[in-house]
């Protein structure tokens, strides 16, 4: 059974790009994507995805709000954090979100795929980059 992903980034090429790519991944589907976290927390309630990718500064609703909100509304549901930002601070404010792990925007794409994989297996994935 390949694992269901939703892409919230309020970039729309970005969104598109990480499609094409965990799409290319022979265990993974894209079910849905959103721009900001009111529109995330909409469509997840809909589309019932395994991981949200999460984008963290966005307009409406931020990242750290918008992961609240699904892992209380879904406890099953894992968001992976995909920012810009290195800051322990901010990792740690969205891991304490709830949160399932926090990669940078940085990282290979393999870096990605294995933090999809591993948030669904229970892991806590964070890049070693974040300071």
């Amino acid at each position: 059974m390949k694992i269901r992903v939703m892409v919230v980034d309020d970039h729309k090429m970005f969104r598109e790009g990480l499609r094409a790519l965990i799409s290319g991944e022979p265990d993974m589907e894209v079910v849905g994507e959103a721009a900001d976290g009111r529109e995330a927390i909409e469509m997840a309630r809909k589309l019932a995805p395994d991981v949200v990718v999460m984008d963290m500064k966005m307009p409406v609703m931020s990242g750290i709000d918008a992961t609240r909100n699904l892992v209380k509304e879904m406890p099953g549901m894992r968001v992976l954090v995909l920012s810009m930002y290195s800051s322990d601070h901010l990792s740690e404010s969205v891991l304490e979100a709830g949160a399932s792990g926090y990669v940078l925007k940085g990282c290979d794409f393999e870096e990605l795929a294995a933090a999809i994989r591993c948030v669904c297996q229970d892991s806590r994935p964070l890049s070693a980059k974040i300071h």
